[in-house]
């Protein structure tokens, strides 16, 4: 009989916690895989670009506990970082975004227990995503364990200026130059102009297809 695990807190041990997250990240990447095949069998058409995914380092886990004034625990990794499994889903359009979220937040086995969207509100910074975090139950031979995942959606657009403002963030420590960072500001409103022009020019090359279809 298995024995249901309500708190990851249960968990004992770095290496029983990368199994549980490594499994966790695999469901999640399989529904992604399976919704985006289905999409192109139906819709002759795949929303996702790709898919990254990674379980963060023991290193970053505990320089992020000490920044927010925990001691280095696996019992404290689990219940206060919401990001040691995290996936990245890179979208053609916006729309794509939108639509990938709610069907996760469809999935029966999946919980969703906060949304960010920085899409339709941006940081300061002019960083944009959608962030969702979830939980996704891990069977293992005697537990259950609920296991969060943090998923961001975004376009190309999006992720490429989210990498260069990450490697900015890093060499400065922070503390980057006034002017590079007004110019990530003006570069975050260059992609999101980009963003919606491609939206607006693939919903015309798509009505454009079906007058023809229809025409047919």
């Amino acid at each position: 009989m298995e024995l249901k695990v309500k708190s990851e807190s249960d968990v004992d041990s770095w290496t029983e916690v990368k199994l549980i997250y490594s499994a966790a990240l695999r469901q999640i990447q399989t529904k992604l895989e399976i919704l985006n095949e289905e999409f192109q069998y139906v819709h002759r058409y795949n929303p996702i670009e790709h898919i990254k995914a990674r379980i963060k380092s023991p290193e970053s886990i505990v320089k992020k506990l000490k920044r927010y004034g925990y001691d280095s625990t696996i019992k404290n990794m689990v219940e206060y970082i919401n990001d040691i499994a995290g996936i990245r889903i890179i979208c053609s359009f916006t729309s794509d975004i939108y639509r990938i979220a709610d069907l996760l937040a469809q999935q029966k086995d999946i919980s969703v227990v906060s949304v960010k969207d920085y899409i339709t509100y941006p940081k300061a910074s002019g960083y944009k995503s959608y962030h969702m975090l979830v939980t996704v139950p891990v069977y293992l031979t005697d537990k259950i364990v609920d296991t969060k995942v943090e998923i961001q959606i975004r376009t190309v657009a999006m992720d490429f200026w989210a990498s260069l403002e990450h490697k900015m963030h890093y060499k400065f420590e922070g503390d980057a130059p006034q002017h590079i960072r007004q110019e990530l500001v003006e570069c975050s409103k260059l992609a999101s102009d980009l963003d919606d022009r491609m939206l607006r020019l693939n919903e015309e090359i798509l009505a454009i297809s079906d007058d023809k279809e229809t025409m047919e």
